[in-house]
């Protein structure tokens, strides 16, 4: 009879391990599942955006500041015709495209954000990107009073927010594979 009782436990132990094994093993793969989702749907493209966004702009910059450096649009003296010509090609050639990709994201896959509740930074990105295209539409019709966005561009904050949300994303997805970073 204690044999018996004593198989019926070890046997009952055995499934309950080997139940909760498989749902720590089931969870796992969910979490690195939807990992590998916020990583290639949202905050790797995202990333990528922000760093070439940040990148052109520098190069515009490179290209198109002052003599002292700085933008037409930080300067005492206003930007001549030529400088607002040349910032409307740049406006509508790369970075209204590329903050129009980025506002995309957010939008398109909210679902994957790491925080419960929508960043103000993105939803300045969003209000950011409407006040362009406002801008861009005007431009569209002859009208070039206005040369910037209603609303600030969160650049900084949105590019620091895409690195650091990859790179978190990236050392757990390195973990829930069983691998360990390097360097």
């Amino acid at each position: 009879m204690i044999t018996l009782a004593v198989t019926i436990g070890l046997a009952f132990a055995g499934y309950v391990i080997t139940y909760l094994n498989g749902l720590r093993l089931s969870q796992r793969q969910e979490r690195l599942a939807r990992v590998n989702r916020q990583l290639s749907d949202l905050y790797g493209p995202l990333f990528a955006l922000t760093e070439a966004n940040g990148r052109i702009f520098a190069a515009f910059m490179e290209r198109n500041a002052r003599s002292d450096g700085r933008s037409p649009f930080a300067h005492e003296t206003p930007p001549t015709d030529e400088e607002l010509a040349e910032w409307r090609l740049w406006a509508t050639t790369v970075f209204l495209p590329n903050i129009r990709a980025m506002r995309d994201l957010v939008l398109t896959h909210a679902d994957l954000l790491n925080e419960p509740v929508m960043p103000p930074l993105l939803l300045q990105l969003c209000a950011h990107v409407s006040g362009y295209e406002i801008t861009a539409a005007r431009w569209a019709q002859g009208d070039y009073e206005q040369h910037l966005s209603v609303v600030p561009f969160p650049g900084q904050e949105v590019a620091g927010y895409a690195r650091k949300g990859f790179t978190e994303l990236k050392k757990e997805q390195a973990r829930l594979l069983g691998r360990r970073r390097t360097g």
